[in-house]
């Protein structure tokens, strides 16, 4: 397939367009939690605290729901990308993207692998592109959620744990007005062309671990709406895994496994909490 130029020319500015508009947006922002207050960058703890407690959140159909559908925009915004950079039909672009979704856990980590594709420039024609403050609104009872979490002292720290690139999971937390209430973030560093490294690879588990301070994983909780990435969790030893399924299991993200712990939606996490499990 060949691509014609009038129309790559089009499809770029108008990502370009959209970008200005993200970027204008983000800026403008104020209300309370949109302003990130955690170091964005984290450095590997050198000696590991082996009685720190850690609650490690997945953010993309976790923090805010799936049912936003903010996953068929982005998914849309995938196909574009296989199409113009690979030369595909669409319908070439969505068996390959979902066989390297489904293998890779993220399509960007196929296209570096089999197509020697420059992550940052995926980055900004995919997640950076996505109209995030269209959907995304402040959520203050999740915040109240995190405040209550944060009061209780249950944890030494709140972490995000990511696939994302840190440009889009910093868009979201800000635009959900919770920004401030996380001590840091993992995220899947696509700087790193050589070896993206992401979930559920269990050395994106390590990153985590060793970024956050954490000693063993027998002290930590883990969130995430990925079945797949619950498994590894639950494989390494973390202390609660915790599947959020707001519909039914994907067969891509994988189904629920044994001995994780089912929610429908985030603020379900209060129901967890105050449980004896």
């Amino acid at each position: 397939m060949t691509i014609d130029n009038d129309e790559y020319t089009a499809y770029t500015k108008r990502i370009y367009k959209q970008h200005e508009i993200n970027k204008a947006h983000l800026e403008s922002l104020t209300h309370p939690g949109s302003k990130v207050t955690f170091p964005i960058n984290p450095t590997y703890h050198p000696v590991p605290d082996p009685d720190m407690k850690v609650f490690f959140f997945d953010i993309d159909n976790c923090l805010y729901k799936r049912s936003l559908n903010i996953h068929d925009l982005m998914y849309e915004l995938i196909l574009d990308y296989f199409q113009h950079h690979l030369e595909l039909s669409r319908e070439d672009a969505r068996d390959l993207n979902a066989n390297y979704y489904k293998n890779y856990g993220l399509a960007i980590r196929g296209l570096v692998k089999h197509h020697n594709i420059n992550a940052i420039d995926y980055n900004d024609m995919v997640d950076d592109a996505l109209p995030l403050q269209d959907i995304i609104k402040p959520n203050l009872k999740l915040r109240q959620l995190l405040i209550k979490l944060r009061e209780s002292k249950r944890f030494d720290k709140l972490w995000l744990f990511t696939n994302a690139y840190k440009n889009h999971a910093l868009r979201c937390v800000r635009l959900l007005g919770i920004a401030d209430m996380f001590d840091g973030i993992t995220y899947c560093n696509y700087e790193n062309y050589d070896a993206i490294i992401c979930k559920p690879d269990s050395q994106a588990f390590e990153i985590a671990k060793l970024q956050s301070g954490l000693g063993d994983y027998r002290n930590c909780w883990f969130i995430d709406d990925s079945g797949n990435n619950i498994k590894t969790g639950i494989s390494l030893g973390m202390s609660k895994c915790i599947h959020l399924v707001e519909d039914t299991p994907d067969e891509i993200l994988g189904e629920t496994p044994k001995g994780s712990i089912v929610i429908r939606d985030i603020l379900d996490l209060e129901s967890v909490l105050d449980s004896k499990i």
